[in-house]
Formats: structure tokens, sequence, C-alpha cells
């Protein structure tokens, strides 16, 4: 395995444990947009009266309600534009209410389109479109390669201090227990020992701990 690829490696595993953590809740999510995918899905489903095309954004158990909001929409639609447009808003929301508490997520309203989502979100969504993922490989790479170097940065900088200034001494030492720390979780990522907040790691496995 080259290092670029061992390193897109990590820092997609990286990555994933990131999300992973943060859960539903503290992601940035899009799921609740109106360009979102759960709102597009409904907007094919409203239009071709296939209500299966939003079934698979729901648990299992929330089918019978979403079957009911559909029929609902479908019923009114036809009545008037004005009709239309509030069904087809009534099913949004409920679809994506329902969604985000399969997720363990709340729900605070549908978002406007065109939303500023950062870089990944709309590389992901393109990757999967597009069945490639070395634009956002490449985009994670970097912005990995990025933060790490400004981790190092800050320990190569501080540590030609002098013995007796004790003050640039402990900004070292703050630089230093960053770094290594943030090195320790990319190694705990990549070798799967940061499934969960209580995993062992490397150092507690082998009777030795860092104490930083």
């Amino acid at each position: 395995m080259s290092f670029n690829h061992r390193y897109a490696v990590l820092v997609l595993a990286v990555a994933c444990v990131a999300v992973l953590w943060a859960g539903p809740e503290t992601a940035v999510a899009h799921c609740d947009g109106l360009d979102g995918p759960v709102v597009q899905a409904a907007r094919q489903a409203l239009e071709s009266g296939n209500v299966n095309l939003v079934l698979i954004w729901v648990q299992p158990d929330d089918e019978a309600l979403i079957r009911e909001a559909f029929e609902k929409a479908c019923a009114v639609r036809g009545l008037s534009p004005d009709a239309r447009e509030m069904a087809d808003h009534y099913f949004f929301e409920t679809l994506v209410r329902v969604h985000r508490a399969g997720e363990g997520a709340p729900y605070t309203g549908l978002k406007p389109a065109g939303r500023d989502l950062g870089p990944a979100i709309p590389a992901a969504d393109k990757a999967v479109a597009d069945g490639n993922l070395e634009p956002l490989t490449q985009l994670l790479v970097d912005a990995l390669h990025g933060d790490l170097h400004k981790h190092f940065d800050a320990v190569v900088a501080a540590k030609n201090y002098a013995p007796d200034d004790v003050a640039a001494g402990r900004a070292y030492v703050a630089a230093y227990v960053t770094f290594v720390h943030y090195a320790e979780g990319l190694y705990a990522a990549i070798a799967g020992a940061a499934g969960s907040h209580d995993a062992e790691t490397p150092a507690e496995s082998s009777g030795h701990e860092h104490g930083h």
C-alpha cells in the first residue's frame, strides 16, 4: 500500500470516527433542507404517486404514518395550486420529522435551499452521484494534512525555549501535549481502537499511560 493510499485510509477512518462520536444531533444536517435528499425523494414520490420512494428514509415502524400522510397529501394536491403547495409542504415536514426522529435527532423545521453546508457534504453527495470517491478523499486528506502540520509546527516553534523561561516552557508543553494526543487519536482511529469513548488506548493496553 502506498503512502498516499495509507494516508487516505487514515483520514477517512478519522472522519468516520468523528461523525460517529458527534452523532446526528451535533453533525451538520442536510436531510432537513428543502434541497436535501429527503425532500427530493418526497417530491419524486408525490409526482410519481409511488410512496415507496420515501419509505426508505424512515424506520419500518413508521411506514404506516408516512403512508397515511402521503395519501392525505395526494388527495388534496389536485384541488388547487395553493392546496398543492400546502399539501406538499405538509408531507415534506412530516417525512423529515419522522426521518429525523428515526435517527435520534430533533426536528427544528424545514431549512431553506442553498444553505452553506461546508465542503464535505456537497463533496460526499457528488461522490455518490458520480461514483467517484477521489475528490472527496483528496478534500479530507488536505484538511487532515493542514491540521496535522498546524499542531506540529506549533511544537517545533516552541521547543527551543530558554531553560530559565518557565512560561515559554509551559507553552511548549501545551503544544507538545496537544500534538501527541492528536497523533494518538489518529492512530487509535486507523487501528480501530477509537470506536467508543471508553476504548482502551495502545498505551493502556501495554500497561503504560502518557499521563498528559
